[in-house]
């Protein structure tokens, strides 16, 4: 069993153009951007901002925003030119396939599986959360139940009715898809701004100090800092210090997972080669200064100890005597998270589809409906996934296992940029990634380094899960995959490199 064998890059594009599996092209930069957009700005920004603040990093989160940034942005570089090299469905799973070969390409699927699904229920649940709070300012108070699983496993009821409602919108086509995504971005934009601005008369600058709080400071009331694995070994210290900028990059990172789901829609682009680049660093680099800016507002409004966890735009205006951009920035929230959940369960259909095309899971679900051009069976079963999960399991605490599933995403996709650079020299590539071999290895160094930064047992939690890949893979999909089954189709596929190479 040849566990690398490889897709190549002329066989994936072709089969995008297969009757049967064809998806249509509908987006461009401004679209991709906005996609982009919609699903970074949500629970990092609404949520995550306090519990860095308080528990990790102090003020300093400001930095640990940059930190972030900085690694998203060197991983964004190998996404780019991969995305414009190999415009398929898929994104690192079928950059993968075509340079790391079949194993490491389903490792990675099942780890997107883990980030995308995972991801949606999760915001899931916090959606029905702040649906709830919503509600209750508006003087109708929804029993507890309702949105959040209780002791006795009573299912949210509000979560799965969000999910299924956008499964639907999904499965209209992804230009009924992309114009919500639009109007929601708008909104939360808008909402975004204003906290920044009107943020900014309510700034003390004593908040500020100390800027990066020393190592053991207080943490903020009902903040409950986890040890990272270099804590664990003993190789660094607790909460706050400068260390506690590097924790709280990790836990932030959550807020910026979306700009390598733009990469799953490269298939659905008018012109891959030219808009993928611009669709994952403009979106990236947006949402970095609208994070830097609000974390700044909101440390520099509220004492780090004295933040809100749970709810700190929101707190931190109230806290001034401001109840009405109080409610703005909860219904804002409220916004954010519908874009996040409906372009995450985008990500993990098109996923699904490409793991389906090549046969690597039930082909059954790779067929595109004639009337939508979506795969409405992938967008189904996903909807309905997460929906499940959603009402019966309270995810909220899983963040950093998403966090360490696109960590590891990024270290693969950076190796695979260079060995593809070696392997397929002769590949036309739209946007070259530069400063290679140097920034590719820098992307995937600091992926590990904030992988380390997280709890020992988030890396049990993991490698829990690729094991249960493993034993699917080794059980159904390594025997049905399509380059095994379908003698003609390998064959063609290196016939085609072949020539390429040799032209």
């Amino acid at each position: 069993m040849n566990l690398l064998r490889t897709k190549t890059i002329e066989q994936s594009i072709a089969d995008t153009e297969e009757s049967e599996h064809q998806l249509r092209k509908r987006l461009g930069p401004l679209e991709l951007t906005v996609f982009g957009v919609g699903v970074i700005i949500g629970t990092g920004i609404f949520v995550l901002t306090g519990e860095a603040a308080g528990a990790k990093a102090g003020p300093a989160v400001a930095l640990s925003f940059v930190a972030s940034g900085i690694v998203c942005a060197l991983a964004a570089l190998c996404y780019a030119e991969f995305a414009s090299t190999v415009p398929v469905a898929g994104s690192a799973y079928t950059f993968s396939y075509a340079s790391l070969g079949e194993l490491i390409a389903w490792t990675i699927g099942w780890d997107l599986i883990l980030e995308l699904a995972l991801g949606a229920s999760t915001v899931a649940v916090g959606w029905s959360t702040y649906f709830a709070d919503v509600m209750e300012q508006a003087g109708i108070t929804l029993p507890a139940s309702t949105f959040g699983p209780a002791p006795d496993l009573v299912p949210n009821l509000v979560a799965p009715v969000i999910v299924l409602i956008l499964t639907g919108v999904i499965c209209l086509g992804i230009k009924v898809s992309s114009q919500v995504n639009f109007v929601m971005v708008v909104i939360k934009l808008a909402i975004v701004l204003l906290v920044i601005f009107a943020g900014l008369f309510f700034i003390k600058s004593g908040n500020y100090s100390p800027f990066i709080p020393p190592a053991g400071s207080e943490a903020a009331s009902g903040a409950a800092p986890t040890a990272s694995l270099l804590q664990d070994l003993g190789l660094a210290s607790g909460a706050f210090g400068i260390s506690g900028i590097f924790t709280g990059a990790a836990l932030v990172f959550f807020a910026y997972i979306g700009f390598d789901i733009v990469a799953t829609a490269a298939e659905e682009t008018k012109n891959p080669q030219r808009d993928m680049p611009i669709g994952i660093l403009a979106s990236l680099g947006i949402c970095t200064v609208l994070y830097v800016a609000v974390s700044l507002v909101v440390t520099g409004m509220v004492d780090y100890r004295q933040i809100e966890i749970d709810a700190p735009l929101a707190a931190a205006f109230r806290s001034v005597g401001q109840p009405g951009i109080a409610t703005t920035i909860s219904v804002g929230a409220l916004v954010g998270l519908t874009t996040v959940m409906m372009i995450l369960m985008i990500g993990q259909s098109r996923v699904f589809f490409a793991m389906s095309r090549d046969r690597l899971l039930p082909p059954a679900f790779s067929k595109v409906s004639e009337r939508f051009g979506t795969p409405i069976r992938t967008s189904v079963t996903t909807g309905i996934v997460v929906a499940v999960i959603s009402a019966f399991v309270p995810l909220t605490e899983l963040a950093e296992l998403v966090n360490i599933g696109t960590l590891f995403a990024f270290i693969l996709v950076a190796v695979g940029v260079l060995v593809l650079r070696r392997t397929r020299p002769d590949l036309e590539r739209a946007f070259r990634c530069p400063g290679v071999p140097v920034v590719p290895i820098l992307a995937a160094l600091a992926a590990f380094a904030l992988m380390l930064n997280l709890a020992a047992s988030t890396w049990i939690r993991f490698f829990i899960w690729m094991a249960l890949g493993f034993i699917v893979y080794f059980g159904y999909s390594a025997r049905h995959s399509r380059l095994v089954t379908d003698p003609n189709y390998s064959r063609e596929a290196d016939e085609t490199a072949a020539t390429n190479r040799g032209a």
